[in-house]
């Protein structure tokens, strides 16, 4: 039995009751928002206050709720306001939903594309599902708010607009009267409780305001496929109801029928179809029909009229076998189809590993130390690119270009020209799935509960030599960028960490080499001598220490005029703005500057942690550094410690 935790300053019982306020809130702001009439007091008291929102169809109520999470993210467009929703759940995959949302406007505004399938494409656990399910839970909440308010017939199984009602002699008065079209038809149910219940009076009908929810099947609609074999299209459109049949007598009754179907419960939202491609062929053609005709046949009753969006995913296994199959042809007209690969930035690809490692209880308790998500994700990416033909790119580089990082050589567009050329990148390669199980194999494993960069490692190469799915040379293949991984990122990141560490005046002793090397590069681009502040002599630029400097970071002679021209350029743009021109100011001059004091240090870095038997200076410059790598940089006391020894093994080999 857990411990319950002390709470001295009652900071933790304030947000209980925060949270059991706003539970009450919320089911408050729930009744209140709810509303039941009939179709004459909802023609009067609802429609006029917003007929054009009352009359969304699927499409468009869902471009609508993707604009309603986006409206407090002003000076974007539509496009970008739209993809809010996904925006802290979903990182790195910012052209595939940029093109979601380009479907969701097109198919709102009218056009053909809202008559097809929305198919999303890509490898296992890419985003997918959790794509769909964000849009699922959108639309859950916006259904609660005034914005997305949405009213059915009342009971009705499809959650059929009341506007259905209006018979079609009268549609075009309705239209001169609000000011909108009627698409919809009643469905089988609807028109047998009308004449039956209420004889033909379509003005006491029940209408009630719905809320949208995949827990109660309303409007919110999921189908998994099972057993090809055994499978049942009645899954998806119901099935006539054998113990109903003897209490009205009649098969073709629709009071008979069991309206349970998938198509239905989805029906004015949202129908997630998983792994759509291994469903029977019939099943396919009638989603199809269903979103291209908005309506389903189903024996013993006319075409059902049914306004929902379509939303299905699938891998590239099961899309290529599909592919292969001419008949399927005709299907593919009807599908518009979005590729949703892996994250192709580092950067992107540690989001994913820190949003999953934040929701898993067998990570709490575990400290991860400051690099090791970021380096499983370079490691990540390394197996998912392509290797460049051209000649200075290698994967390291290309991997930085494509994390947004300065290359020398490479200017900023360089990455889409590279997205370009390797289309398919990101659509193969190691999930992000095949990571955290390594994660979680090398805590299980571990007597600590701190996990620093280099076990991470250790687990990443464990879990590739044991996986039995691939052959030896993936095996050697992944290894190898494990090796890449540690030599071109780890390596620095860890020195840079332990040298900002060993020196407390880091940040001001390399803005005084920043100012320094201003001062040189101004002098010699303008080609005059620089004057000792001291003594008051004049002397030729320092060409050695600029170049010392420079070559931290690989710039080239030949390089080197542009590249200080360029740090002129931002210097004068920030003196102008009245701002001081920082480290901050220039990522490259940063990492340049950083690498040249740690050069300069090096022997002192050496002098502290290599003595077996440190006296009491030495022993207090370690626990020193230590310190300042827990307080200042994220590790902890075990992960300071493998940092320390772990540079120092670097350095005694350079």
């Amino acid at each position: 039995m857990q411990s319950v935790p002390v709470d001295p300053d009652g900071s933790l019982a304030q947000r209980r009751l925060g949270f059991v306020e706003s539970l009450g809130a919320f089911a408050r702001q729930h009744r209140a928002k709810a509303w039941q009439g009939d179709f004459g007091d909802f023609l009067t008291r609802v429609l006029p206050s917003n007929p054009t929102a009352l009359a969304r169809t699927s499409h468009q109520y869902i471009w609508d709720m993707l604009c309603f999470y986006g409206r407090e993210a002003p000076g974007e467009d539509d496009g970008a306001r739209a993809r809010e929703l996904f925006r802290r759940e979903l990182f790195g995959i910012d052209a595939p939903l940029a093109r979601v949302a380009d479907y969701f406007k097109a198919a709102a505004a009218g056009s053909d594309v809202g008559r097809r399938l929305l198919l999303l494409l890509g490898p296992p656990s890419g985003g997918k599902s959790t794509l769909a399910i964000l849009l699922k839970r959108g639309l859950e909440e916006y259904s609660r708010t005034e914005e997305g308010a949405l009213y059915a017939i009342a009971g009705s199984p499809l959650h059929e607009s009341p506007l259905n009602l209006v018979p079609a002699s009268l549609r075009a008065e309705f239209r001169d009267s609000y000011g909108i079209d009627v698409q919809g038809e009643l469905s089988p149910w609807a028109r047998d409780r009308l004449l039956r219940e209420y004889d033909g009076d379509y003005l006491r009908m029940p209408v009630e305001r719905i809320f949208l929810s995949e827990a109660t099947r309303v409007g919110v609609g999921t189908y998994a496929p099972h057993d090809p074999t055994t499978a049942d299209i009645a899954d998806l459109v119901g099935s006539v109801d054998l113990s109903k049949v003897a209490e009205v007598g009649d098969e073709g009754d629709p009071r008979a029928w069991s309206w349970s179907g998938a198509v239905y419960a989805a029906s004015r939202g949202m129908l997630e179809m998983i792994e759509i491609l291994k469903v029977k062929r019939e099943f396919l053609y009638l989603l199809l029909t269903l979103t291209q005709e908005r309506n389903v046949k189903v024996s013993r009753f006319p075409l059902i009229h049914l306004d929902e969006t379509i939303l299905a995913h699938t891998n590239l296994a099961e899309f290529n076998k599909f592919l292969q199959e001419k008949e399927n042809e005709a299907l593919l007209d009807r599908m518009v189809i979005v590729r949703v690969p892996y994250a192709l930035s580092y950067k992107d690809e540690a989001r994913i590993y820190a949003k999953l490692v934040a929701g898993a209880p067998a990570f709490r308790d575990v400290h991860l130390d400051p690099h090791a998500l970021q380096l499983a994700a370079v490691w990540s990416i390394l197996t998912r690119l392509v290797r460049p033909e051209r000649e200075g790119l290698d994967l390291s580089k290309k991997l930085r270009i494509y994390a947004g990082e300065a290359v020398e050589g490479f200017p900023e567009s360089e990455a889409q020209r590279l997205r370009n050329e390797a289309p398919d990148e990101g659509l193969s390669g190691v999930s992000p799935r095949f990571v955290i199980n390594a994660i979680s194999n090398a805590i299980t494993r571990s007597d600590t509960r701190s996990l620093t960069s280099m076990d991470l490692l250790l687990a990443l190469k464990d879990s590739i030599e044991s996986d039995a799915r691939m052959d030896a040379r993936q095996k050697k293949q992944w290894i190898d960028h494990l090796v890449v991984a540690r030599k071109d990122f780890y390596n620095r990141w860890v020195k840079e960490d332990v040298h900002r560490a060993l020196f407390a005046s880091f940040e001001g002793e390399a803005q005084q080499l920043l100012e320094k090397y201003l001062d040189e590069v101004e002098a010699s681009l303008d080609a005059r001598e620089v004057k000792d502040p001291i003594t008051g002599e004049t002397r030729l630029p320092d060409e050695r220490f600029l170049r010392a400097v420079e070559e931290k970071i690989r710039i080239s002679d030949s390089g080197k005029q542009s590249f200080r021209q360029e740090v002129v350029r931002k210097a004068m743009v920030a003196f102008k703005a009245g701002e001081k021109f920082t480290l901050a100011s220039h990522a490259r001059m940063r990492e340049a500057i950083e690498q040249y004091l740690f050069a300069e240090r090096r022997d002192v870095l050496r002098l502290v942690t290599s003595s077996t038997r440190p006296d009491d200076e030495a022993r207090s410059k370690i626990s020193a550094v230590q310190q300042r790598l827990i307080a200042e940089h994220g590790y902890d006391e075990h992960g300071a410690k493998e940092a320390l020894n772990y540079v120092t093994t670097l350095l005694s080999q350079e």
